[in-house]
């Protein structure tokens, strides 16, 4: 009775990475931010949107950027009900308002930081 070699065992290819949602990056996934004054929520998972609202304003208050402008988008509402709740409550805040309609209308928020 002769045998037929067997090739050796090959471990099986990894699974392919799938975002946890359409264009959102992975779970565990660093999204490097450029701090130029404009913050765009939709790359974010929502339950990170207060940390990296408070932290984005702290930098750009560090770099000398008082005018910034948070894009939330329009949607249900939800980012922007969080973000306008959270806004007052930062020491650094002056003000807020929606954006014009050039700048994104009631889906972007304008906010005006207190000089360091």
């Amino acid at each position: 009775m002769s045998r037929r070699p067997t090739e050796p065992s090959q471990p099986p290819p990894p699974p392919e990475e799938v975002p946890s949602e359409e264009g959102a990056p992975f779970e565990d996934e660093v999204v490097e931010v450029p701090v130029d004054g404009n913050l765009d929520l939709h790359l974010f998972h929502p339950r990170d949107v207060k940390d990296l609202v408070t932290e984005y304003l702290w930098a750009c208050r560090q770099r000398g950027i008082l005018d910034v402008r948070i894009i939330h988008g329009k949607g249900t509402g939800a980012l922007r009900r969080t973000v306008h709740a959270l806004l007052p409550k930062l020491p650094e805040v002056e003000s807020f308002q929606s954006a014009s309609e050039a700048d994104g209308g009631w889906g972007a928020t304008w906010v005006r930081l207190k000089a360091g």
